[in-house]
This record gives structure tokens, C-alpha cells and sequence, in this order.
């Protein structure tokens, strides 16, 4: 009731309509309190929707002004990008709109991209897919090369790397942030018939470079994300012996953003910083 700014006869009351109108007690009694129905948890993705969309409607601003805007973008992405291009990005929106706030959710297995930009939760989702989702708009931000990363004291660091080396290797990888497809470097080693040992998986890639450093464990990354580690601990970067293609990433948003000033702006600054970072450079 504090929080719609209601009495509570009047939240108890429109309650009581919606109990009617649905059918379906929608609310609870448990031990921890009140607990919703699985019928108002289905009907609350459709509310949270539709609202979103009439705060757009209502309130969204004919231009965008970033010097002087406090607007928040909330933008999914995976962590590694965080090196190489998130900082480009935080950098850029510091100098242009410098009262803007930038949530970051990172991606995770069980975390659904897709629904989060659909009920307004996300602006924008970057990320690399095989074959990114059809249902939303998207662009090309990027492209990266695939490289191997390994301690400068690892045997591989010292002789000639080949696949037959990179099947008997242990490997650390991450965990994937999408259950709906493989990710590009799994399908291309399961198009080839490849294996390798998964010896340790962890739930950060910032985590895998710091495992290398005193261990014979090789992480398979973007050039980028492996020469900022490399700059920074004692590690190695090798050419990948497995014909990998470059890896391409893509920024997703749904349509009810394509026309927002606001959202053109972020999109923009987005592929402005995509631009910079070359595959191989």
C-alpha cells in the first residue's frame, strides 16, 4: 500500500476486483507472507510490458539532450567485453552525457536476454551468437579474432601449438551465457570432431587468465580480451591451431526502442565504439 500510495482498504479492495474479474486468488498466504499465484506470476510479465509502454508513450521526450540528460540505459553484456570495449564505452558516455546512469547486467545461462529486452527490464544486449536471435532488431558491433592464452611458463609457450596439442591440453572455460544455442568456439570444434578436456570451468571469464599464470591450463579468447591479461600478468598469446572464425558480436533491442531518441543515441555510441577495435589489431 506505501509503495502504490494507497490506503490499504483501497489496495484490499482492488484486490478483491481483480480476484473477481481473473478468477484466481492471485495472492497467498504463507509462512513469509503473501506469495503470488502462479496465475499472477504468468499475468505479471504482460503487466510489466504493458506498462513499460505507456511510460514510453507518456513520457518519452521528442529529442535527446546527453549533456544534459539523466536517463538510465541498462545494457546487457557478457564480462570479458568489459576490457576492451565497456571501458571504451563508459569513457565516451563520461565525456558526452556525463549525468547518465549505465546499468550493467552480465550474461548468465540462466539469465533469459530475450525476455528481459521484450518486458522492458534491458535496452540493449551485446553478445556473439552463431545465429543471433531473429525476433530483435540487430547490429554488427564488432569483430575480434580467437587466440589461446596460457602462462609464459607453460610447455606450449616454448614449441609450436597444433591441434593434436590443443586436443591432449587441459582447457579452463567459462560457463555459457546462453542455453539456446553453442556458443561460436563449441561449434566449430564439434563441426570439426574436436574434443578438448574441460578441466575447469568458471562462472567469470575475468577469473580464467588469473588460473594460467602457475598452471598448464589453456584459455581459448578474443585477441583483445587475451593481450589485456597479457599486459598485466605473465601470460603468453599463441595462434589458435583450430581454424577458427573471427568472432563477431551484435547489440539486440527490441522494437519498442528502435524509434527512442534516447535509445538511437546509446546505439550510436555503441557501433562509434565497435568501430575502434579491429580484428587481429
Amino acid at each position: 500500500a506505501l509503495r502504490l500510495n494507497q490506503s490499504q482498504p483501497a489496495v484490499s479492495l482492488a484486490l478483491k476486483r481483480l480476484r473477481t474479474i481473473l478468477g484466481d486468488p492471485l495472492l497467498v498466504r504463507e509462512k513469509s507472507g503473501m506469495v503470488p499465484t502462479e496465475r499472477a506470476l504468468a499475468l505479471l510479465s504482460h503487466a510489466k510490458g504493458a506498462l513499460a509502454e505507456i511510460d514510453r508513450m507518456t513520457f518519452a521526450p521528442e529529442s535527446f539532450e546527453p549533456q544534459t540528460s539523466r536517463y538510465e540505459f541498462r545494457v546487457g553484456a557478457p564480462d570479458y567485453l568489459a576490457p576492451m570495449f565497456i571501458s571504451s564505452v563508459v569513457e565516451r558516455i563520461r565525456k558526452e552525457a556525463p549525468h547518465l546512469r549505465l546499468s550493467l547486467q552480465s550474461l548468465g545461462p540462466n539469465f533469459d536476454f530475450e525476455r528481459s529486452l521484450a518486458e522492458g527490464d534491458l535496452d540493449v544486449v551485446i553478445g556473439n551468437w552463431p545465429e543471433p536471435p531473429h525476433r530483435m532488431h540487430l547490429s554488427m558491433l564488432l569483430e575480434d579474432e580467437i587466440v589461446c592464452l596460457v602462462g609464459a611458463g607453460h610447455p606450449l609457450a616454448r614449441k609450436g601449438f597444433t591441434a593434436d596439442d590443443y586436443q591432449r591440453a587441459v582447457h579452463v572455460v567459462p560457463m555459457p551465457y546462453s542455453m539456446s544455442q553453442r556458443g561460436v568456439i563449441d561449434t566449430v570444434l564439434a563441426t570439426h570432431r574436436l574434443n578438448r578436456d574441460e578441466r575447469v570451468v568458471v562462472q567469470s571469464f575475468t577469473m580464467a587468465p588469473y588460473l594460467l599464470q602457475h598452471s598448464d591450463l589453456v584459455f581459448t579468447t578474443t585477441r583483445h580480451f587475451a593481450q589485456f591479461y597479457a599486459d598485466l600478468l605473465p601470460l603468453v598469446i599463441l595462434p589458435s591451431p583450430i581454424p577458427f572464425p573471427t568472432m563477431r558480436f551484435y547489440q539486440l533491442w527490441h522494437e519498442r526502442n528502435h524509434l527512442s531518441p534516447a535509445h538511437r543515441w546509446i546505439r550510436r555510441l555503441l557501433a562509434d565504439c565497435g568501430k575502434q577495435i579491429k580484428p587481429g589489431s
